[in-house]
């Protein structure tokens, strides 16, 4: 009896080969990429984010985020005219210098393709510890405070990670995305001259639009867990 039950506690621990879901968050840097300038992680600010993923297999994951981040910048060095559409040369003269800071608030889905199987034991599988990924999706993004108008619109993340199973249930990763919003008033300011059309082009869909940066460490935990019956 003793060696039975001791037989069956050992099959059942084996039958869980994967997890079906994670949850967990990162931190790390986010940044602006619009009219007043912005390159990788210009005039960085904090970020924060809540993650659920749901993995479909060991190379497919779709994903859900909650990310809060501050972005900033200002106009020293770039040209912005004062009235771009009076068609006068004191119209086309240097406005005065502008700079915004404000907060960003994002909620989306995105599909993860990992590039190597990603997970631990069952090496039948091949299996691997680490692996990087690319991602994309869509979301929607809330611009708010400064002094600013409150303004929302959609946003496309497109990005990569590197993500490693510390444990078999915990997973440590970094993750870089650039985030197009069809907004053009994310670095509204309180101020005479705005950076919402400042050329007098009209942007369509994302062109012209405003886009911002998040770079996160993440951690995760398996939850959820996938059960598969023992042959022996």
């Amino acid at each position: 009896m003793v060696v039975l039950m001791a037989a069956t506690a050992a099959a059942q621990q084996g039958d869980v080969l994967e997890y079906q879901q994670e949850i967990g968050g990162g931190v790390g840097l986010s940044s602006y990429v619009g009219d007043a300038g912005g390159g990788f992680l210009t005039s960085p600010g904090l970020a924060a984010m809540a993650i659920w993923r749901r993995n479909l297999n060991q190379r497919m994951v779709i994903k859900t985020n909650l990310a809060m981040g501050h972005i900033s910048g200002d106009t020293e060095g770039v040209f912005i005219p004062t009235d771009p559409l009076s068609k006068t040369a004191e119209g086309g003269t240097q406005a005065a210098s502008i700079h915004f800071s404000r907060n960003v608030v994002d909620v989306g889905a995105q599909f993860e393709m990992n590039f190597l199987g990603y997970g631990m034991g069952a090496a039948y599988k091949g299996l691997h510890r680490w692996t990087p990924y690319m991602l994309a999706g869509v979301g929607f993004c809330i611009g708010f405070g400064g002094g600013g108008e409150t303004t929302g619109g959609l946003a496309i993340p497109v990005g990569a990670g590197f993500r490693y199973k510390l444990k078999p249930r915990l997973n440590l990763g970094i993750e870089w995305t650039v985030r197009f919003s069809t907004s053009d008033k994310l670095d509204d300011a309180d101020l005479p001259t705005h950076l919402s059309d400042p050329y007098g082009i009209k942007g369509d869909v994302f062109k012209n639009r405003d886009a911002y940066q998040l770079l996160l460490v993440t951690l995760t935990y398996d939850i959820s867990p996938k059960y598969r019956r023992c042959n022996n």
